[in-house]
């Protein structure tokens, strides 16, 4: 299929970041963009205010007359999170249209461009939003196609002058073995989606595969300790090929000092918080330097970077109350998100609430979940969110729960919760997972921000 050709794209689980940043890019391009999901959302609610039509029945009748014809001229794009006895799937394949998934519209996208592809089990969406926005802020210029809202931009897609694509590829479902980068960012490997692939030598075989798919005279950059061969590694204060370090905190701020040796930034004020976000910079400054942006204009760039929406992000900073909510849902995650919370403010209580995500997450990683959230000093949590899966008897979050030693503990449900904090009113607080908690992030920032 050829990208000129395309006029209308129908896009079934169009709710989803990733496919919402797609269904935004076909209608910026001037194509008839539609689209079905479950349920509304605040995502799918802008998405309608640009010009976008959705459904939210499964129901192939309410497809436009337009799309019900397979031709070259339309596009179909689905999600695997979207059940395959969907009425709608299930049209459109038994009429004959060749079905695409979202990552393999993104090899087609970005076949003819320079492409910067970010991968890892963690940081990849701050990560890739960080390189688009020093691309970006420097003038350099970028597309781009994130897993998160960005804060500077306030979407998931941006457009750029020039044939320089950042793209977010996504280890699920292998999605990201249909790109092949001229700069290729491994920012993790732990193991993650084993729903997917069994055990972590696959995922790591996974990795490995997605790094071979350079194209000539591409580089690699990777995270000191993986084991992926030739390239250049970065890590904080270690001798990777690119350092960070020099790590402070001055007046609520993170500052380090970058080198490769070849290139050194001093005093790099960060303008998002936490350690882990540092290491991700640091994997950001050399894929820019990589495309000639200045030293100069990284620095600059990096103070301005707002962040990725639900990624550490502040919902209330102020002298009675901090609230931040975060989008982590793997203990390595979770732990990155409480160090960086009890390091920016250790003299205060922190209050974890979590959702975990996933029932084979939890039962995979049932054991790290536990470690790490006896880190809190308080904990709600709430029930599994399912997403794509059925139930499985015996995994519940009391699983976790049952395993920590922490006393201040609580299995909660989302309403209780609230009203918990607005009893408590607790001095910081911090939300955490990857499922429907974000529908709590403004009824709390309600109770909270007084």
């Amino acid at each position: 299929m050829e990208l000129s050709n395309i006029q209308r794209v129908y896009l079934v689980g169009i709710g989803g970041i990733g496919m919402s940043g797609l269904a935004r890019y076909f209608h910026h391009l001037g194509c008839i963009v539609c689209g079905y999901d479950k349920t509304p959302t605040a995502l799918t609610d802008k998405l309608q205010n640009e010009g976008i039509r959705i459904v939210f029945e499964d129901r192939h009748d309410w497809i436009p007359m337009s799309f019900h014809e397979a031709c070259d001229s339309t596009l179909i794009i689905y999600t695997p999170a979207v059940p395959k006895n969907s009425d709608i799937l299930n049209y459109f394949q038994n009429r004959g249209f060749e079905l695409q998934k979202r990552s393999q519209v993104l090899g087609l996208i970005s076949r003819g461009m320079f492409t910067i592809a970010v991968a890892g089990t963690h940081g990849k969406t701050t990560t890739s939003g960080m390189i688009a926005h020093i691309l970006k802020d420097s003038g350099k210029d970028c597309s781009a196609f994130l897993g998160g809202i960005s804060s500077n931009y306030q979407t998931n897609v941006l457009y750029g002058n020039n044939n320089i694509v950042v793209v977010e590829a996504d280890e699920y479902d292998r999605s990201f073995l249909t790109l092949h980068p001229d700069v290729a960012i491994i920012t993790s490997m732990d193991a993650d989606h084993l729903d997917i692939y069994g055990d972590h030598a696959k995922l790591t075989e996974s990795f490995q595969l997605f790094a071979s798919q350079l194209k000539q005279g591409g580089v690699l950059i990777y995270k000191k300790g993986l084991p992926l061969g030739e390239g250049l590694t970065y890590a904080i204060d270690s001798e990777a090929g690119a350092r960070a370090s020099n790590i402070r905190i001055e007046e609520g701020n993170f500052y380090f000092d970058f080198s490769n040796g070849t290139t050194s930034i001093p005093d790099i004020k960060m303008g998002i918080a936490g350690v882990h976000n540092i290491e991700n910079a640091t994997a950001a400054i050399e894929a820019a330097l990589h495309v000639e942006v200045s030293p100069e204009a990284i620095h600059e760039a990096l103070g301005s970077f707002k962040g990725i929406k639900r990624r550490f992000e502040y919902i209330i900073r102020n002298t009675e109350h901090i609230y931040i909510d975060d989008y982590a849902h793997h203990p390595e995650e979770l732990r990155a998100a409480i160090t960086s919370v009890k390091r920016l403010f250790p003299d205060k209580k922190l209050t974890v609430m979590f959702q975990p995500h996933l029932f084979t997450r939890t039962r995979d990683f049932v054991d790290g979940f536990a470690e790490v959230l006896d880190m809190a000093d308080e904990l709600l949590l709430l029930d599994i969110y399912p997403a794509r899966e059925l139930p499985i008897e015996g995994v519940t979050s009391d699983m976790i729960l049952s395993r920590m030693t922490l006393e201040n503990k609580r299995l909660v449900g989302k309403q209780e919760a609230v009203k918990i904090i607005q009893h408590e009113m607790p001095e910081l607080l911090l939300t955490v997972g990857a499922g429907d908690i974000d529908t709590l992030v403004e009824p709390l920032k309600h109770v909270l921000d007084v």
